[in-house]
């Protein structure tokens, strides 16, 4: 069982009446701390980090308005990468709650409250919605932060993220994104691609191994060939294979000496044969 495991467990016999029911903690040393990101309603101080079972050292609380995110590089986003990379986050979840007011309130009703406090229109920004990710489902404004946050370039791959909804009268957790559901399933895509048997979170992030464990140094001294796939050159026979009979030398052209002196052509004269003229 893993740490939100242990705590939607515990929540729910809580919930039933169980009063025994709690984390230990001490079992989940490696999964510690939460980094949490829920509203700023009020009604939520006294309910966190207790419904979580976790001690307040190890509930790391972020909070805003309707515990929106509007995307994945957003400043919300990076409290949470710093919360995990300098106060050592090890898993995020995002908390919602039931009967959220910033989910119940309309553009209007913004614009409106807006004005009574001396900021018009104009002063706002052209998209009301986007700029203040106003939404009317607090589960679907858990699922869609739980996406940007999943798919921000800053939040270490390996990091399960969670998506909650809590009850804001009963204190009852309710699991609307298993961080590790997702993780395991990037794992096993990630495993389907390089043929890996039985993966889990850890298998998927680290580096493959070969069948067999950790490789060891070959033994092959200088001068000595490696054996490959069983075969060794202790098995290679040697085959000798016969010199070509020299060919019979082909005479084209009748040899001569090297140092045989060629015959002058004649030379031809124009004053040759003819009769000597006397002057």
């Amino acid at each position: 069982m893993r740490l939100f495991e242990a705590i939607l467990d515990a929540n729910h016999r809580a919930a039933a009446g169980d009063k025994s029911a709690g984390v230990h903690v001490a079992d989940f040393a490696d999964a510690l701390p939460v980094v949490a990101l829920t509203c700023i309603d009020p009604r939520l101080n006294p309910l966190m980090p207790e419904v979580l079972g976790l001690p307040e050292e190890q509930f790391i609380w972020l909070r805003n308005a309707g515990n929106i995110i509007t995307g994945s590089m957003s400043s919300t986003i990076r409290s949470l990468a710093l919360a995990c990379v300098v106060k050592g986050g090890k898993e995020i979840a995002v908390i919602g709650h039931t009967d959220c007011r910033a989910g119940q309130t309309t553009v209007l009703q913004l614009t409106e409250r807006f004005a009574a406090l001396g900021v018009n229109r104009s002063k706002l920004p052209d998209n009301i919605v986007e700029f203040f990710g106003v939404f009317a489902s607090e589960r679907q404004n858990v699922l869609k932060a739980v996406d940007f946050i999943r798919h921000s370039p800053i939040i270490g791959p390996k990091t399960p993220v969670h998506g909650l909804l809590v009850d804001i009268q009963s204190g009852r957790l309710e699991w609307l994104v298993n961080g590790y559901q997702a993780l395991d399933a990037a794992a096993a895509r990630f495993a389907e691609a390089i043929n890996v048997q039985n993966p889990t979170m850890q298998t998927a992030f680290a580096s493959p191994e070969p069948d067999g464990g950790e490789k060891k140094p070959s033994e092959t001294k200088i001068g000595e060939a490696e054996s490959v796939m069983g075969w060794s050159v202790k098995d290679a026979k040697v085959v000798e294979v016969p010199t070509p009979e020299t060919p019979p030398k082909v005479r084209l052209v009748e040899e001569k000496s090297a140092h045989a002196s060629a015959k002058r052509p004649p030379v031809i004269s124009p004053f040759r044969n003819r009769p000597r003229r006397n002057f």
